[in-house]
């Protein structure tokens, strides 16, 4: 599952939209962005039409919860090791 910041942002006190006001800023459905924010992954434009958006590299936004535990997991090693 792709995990990411969609909602945070969206809500965030520079952006505070609805589902719908963001969907229609990227020009997709309401039911594209509750889709994304349940962990659907983008497509690659859609990808790159949010980062834009948000004005953010989209790997400040979406991630891969296993990949993030694994790397913890490593830097946990390295520190008690």
């Amino acid at each position: 599952m792709l995990k990411n910041k969609i909602k945070y942002l969206r809500r965030s006190e520079k952006f505070d939209l609805t589902q719908e006001q963001l969907a229609a800023k990227l020009g997709v459905s309401r039911q594209t962005i509750n889709e994304l924010e349940k962990g659907r992954a983008p497509s690659a434009e859609l990808l790159l039409k949010i980062s834009s958006f948000f004005n953010m590299d989209p790997r400040d936004i979406f991630f891969i919860d296993c990949v993030v535990s694994n790397l913890q997991s490593d830097s946990d090693k390295v520190s008690t090791g």
